[in-house]
């Protein structure tokens, strides 16, 4: 993979709408279709699809001006850098088909590793038929359960980034509100329509009897799988949900219960809110369990009101603790499902991954780090399930321009290299920034986060061009990190910490 042509930050102000008036407009292309796939870091298979001819070269753009902020995103622009920027430097075509996305959960096939993660975006049978109709592999249903739930509203709260876009998303929903009966045919539905479509079927119980009857009816209602929820942080009184998966004699025991109510396979997803998860692994495992599903939301406060003192959201006077997810929690995320993967006692057992996947590049990263299936849910709360597009496409085009016949060929690839700890890290060398004057605005925003944050290593010149002095920098690539416009990178290139001082 080359350098990123477009970012992000290029079309901040596109807003991804529904039924998009830009596209409308056009009528040459899909503008809306192509400006998602450089949202979801999916440019190359934007502009392998673009046409030969660039259509917007002698346009007046009225994609534009029917913006929902007229030419507030310059999309001609866009439209015009993947042509001529992107699209040259293509090393292969658009793959013709998705065979190489087709994988396994437990020996059952799957179309590829992209499923809905247990939550509000796959509790009922119109929305996760809709989720099939777009290309979803597969759902893990709603939590069911025999308990009464009653929502309280409002249930979500965010924390956002200087853009408006959410980074961090807080909710305290609870389980399924239907029935166990209303679920079973739910169940009993999609599997008629979606023969095909893996129905991974999320219960909690209260005693071990509740375990094994669930499973039992699961499996009975055409379920493929059954998920153990050891993990919800909002059902954690009375020793539900996450105060479970604290507890690795708890894991193992519910879940025998549920192996003796099904022979289909069992994941036991666990919880984060631990310091190592492989305790509660190895007694699921113990417990007949065939597969770990990680992370569920982890238990957190987002601010507080400094007039109501109140933490968000608020209901009806009174805050509470809930779970967190999105962007914000894959780094916590991947530092488990390495842990699982890393872990030779949980040999041969599936990982399915979550915690903060919105593109294919994030989903490829838990791949490659032990997960066979990834599964979704606050990526699609924000953006809906056509999100799958840009999933399936970008990851599809990776494993073809990496001459990957199959997705299993990546998975755990990253594990090697990762260590536990620091102590084994080279550290008598460095490596230097390097700094492209063509793009730099001179802002000095790595001056002042060099001197103030790092080692006083850099200064601007008469001209406002960055200067580095190689005897004070040290190689820590705080700079590369905060320039807005991406005007420093990595030189690649390492020197001796004892040459620095002859260092160009």
């Amino acid at each position: 993979m080359f350098q990123r042509k477009i970012r992000r930050t290029d079309m901040i102000r596109c807003v991804l709408c529904d039924d998009a008036p830009c596209t409308k407009a056009c009528g040459k292309i899909d503008p809306a279709r192509l400006l998602r796939s450089i949202w979801f870091d999916n440019e190359y298979c934007a502009a392998a699809g673009f046409p030969e001819e660039n259509p917007c070269a002698n346009c007046s753009a009225p994609c534009m001006d029917a913006c929902v902020r007229p030419r507030e995103v310059n999309i001609r622009n866009l439209m015009t850098r993947l042509h001529d920027e992107v699209r040259p430097g293509l090393d292969i075509a658009q793959p013709e088909d998705e065979n190489r996305l087709r994988t396994e959960l437990c020996g059952i096939p799957l179309e590829n590793p992209f499923m809905l993660s247990s939550s509000v975006v796959s509790s009922t049978y119109d929305m996760v038929a809709r989720a099939f109709e777009a290309g979803w592999a597969g759902a893990c249903f709603k939590t069911i359960c025999s308990f009464e739930i009653h929502e309280a509203s409002p249930r979500f709260s965010a924390l956002k980034g200087d853009n408006g876009t959410i980074i961090g998303f807080k909710n305290i929903e609870q389980l399924s509100d239907h029935s166990v009966a209303e679920n079973m045919e739910v169940f009993r539905r999609l599997k008629k329509a979606y023969p095909h479509k893996f129905i991974l079927a999320s219960i909690m119980g209260s005693n071990e009897t509740e375990w094994e009857e669930l499973a039992r009816l699961c499996e009975e209602n055409g379920a493929d799988a059954v998920e153990l929820n050891f993990s919800c942080p909002n059902m954690a009184d009375g020793g539900l949900g996450s105060d479970i998966g604290q507890v690795p004699e708890l894991v193992e025991r519910f879940t025998a219960a549920a192996r003796r109510g099904t022979s289909i396979p069992i994941l036991a997803k666990l919880t984060p809110n631990v310091a190592t998860m492989s305790p509660a692994a190895e007694a699921a495992r113990r417990g007949g369990a065939d597969g770990i599903a990680a992370i569920n939301t982890i238990k957190s406060i987002i601010g507080v009101n400094r007039y109501t003192y109140l933490s968000q959201p608020a209901v009806h006077g009174r805050s509470a603790v809930g779970g967190y997810s999105g962007s914000a929690v894959k780094p916590i995320a991947l530092r488990f499902i390495a842990e699982l993967g890393k872990n030779p006692e949980l040999e041969g057992m599936h990982l399915s991954a979550m915690g903060g996947i919105e593109s294919w590049t994030d989903a490829l990263e838990f791949i490659m780090l032990g997960a066979g299936t990834v599964q979704v849910t606050t990526a699609v709360m924000k953006y809906g399930y056509r999100i799958i597009d840009d999933l399936k496409s970008g990851l599809n085009y990776f494993l073809a321009e990496n001459g990957l016949q199959h997705v299993s060929q990546a998975v755990g690839v990253g594990l090697d290299s990762l260590s536990d700890s620091t102590d084994v890290l080279e550290r008598d060398t460095v490596i230097y920034p390097r700094f492209f004057r063509d793009t730099c605005l001179g802002c000095g925003r790595c001056v002042i986060s060099c001197a103030d944050g790092g080692h006083q290593a850099i200064h601007l010149n008469e001209n406002r061009h960055p200067v580095m002095d190689p005897v004070k920098c040290v190689g820590c690539h705080l700079c590369v990190l905060v320039c807005p416009t991406h005007s420093i990178r990595s030189s690649g290139k390492r020197i001796i910490k004892t040459e620095r001082m002859t260092a160009k």
